[in-house]
């Protein structure tokens, strides 16, 4: 359904390849050594493997979905992101973000609502001076379950003193959207991550956008 702009009073950012495209760049090396006769489209087969390593969560839900195990699937995912250890990862910033932040900013309350641990959350913030513009930071730990549980996105809500139906959660995944779907959040998903269009519009995204500074044009 279209998204009812008139219900938007804050923002809510995953993190992974919606604020930061550091998995593009492991995608795009993974890509060199998928072999051709196997893999028509190595770039998006690489894409779908570093998927798997990085956000294992995000392919399990859609194994989930075929099969009609989604509850059980989100306990697991929900398990996965709690006890997985996160790599020491080279943090890119996707181009115009930081630009999109500054404009954003004191337009709405804005927070980050990531499944990455604190310590990689704020590392990255830090790193490319994002702090100041979020109002909350909830990372994998800080609720009592992570996406796709609705819990950070209530968090967030509560931090930023608005109703979780009056967020918008922009994020990558379908976990993601499915989050923000069940705190009762509208949802964009953008393509500059692991998403792809048909699968996010499944799982019920408002808006598609083809990468998170194109939030501008439509706030």
């Amino acid at each position: 359904m279209p998204l009812d702009k008139t219900r938007i009073k804050a923002l809510c950012f995953d993190v992974d390849g919606t604020l930061s495209d550091t998995d593009d760049l492991y995608a795009k090396k993974v890509s060199k050594f998928m072999p051709r006769f196997l893999f028509r489209d190595s770039d998006h087969a690489a894409r779908r493997f570093v998927m798997w390593i990085e956000a294992p969560g995000n392919a399990l839900l859609g194994l989930a979905d075929t099969l009609h195990l989604d509850d059980e699937m989100v306990a697991v995912i929900d398990w996965l992101a709690r006890h997985r250890r996160h790599s020491a990862k080279e943090f890119l910033l996707i181009s115009g973000v930081d630009e999109m932040l500054k404009q954003l900013h004191g337009r709405y309350p804005m927070s980050v609502v990531s499944a990455r641990d604190e310590k990689g959350t704020m590392a990255f913030l830090e790193r490319f001076g994002l702090v100041k513009y979020f109002d909350a930071v909830v990372t994998g730990l800080s609720a009592r379950h992570t996406k796709p549980y609705p819990d950070p996105i209530l968090l967030a809500a509560e931090k930023m003193g608005v109703s979780p139906e009056h967020c918008l959660m922009i994020g990558d995944t379908t976990v993601d959207i499915r989050a923000g779907k069940a705190a009762g959040a509208q949802t964009v998903g953008v393509l500059c991550g692991f998403g792809e269009e048909p699968e996010l519009r499944k799982f019920g995204a408002d808006v598609i956008l083809e990468d998170t500074t194109k939030l501008l044009g439509i706030l």
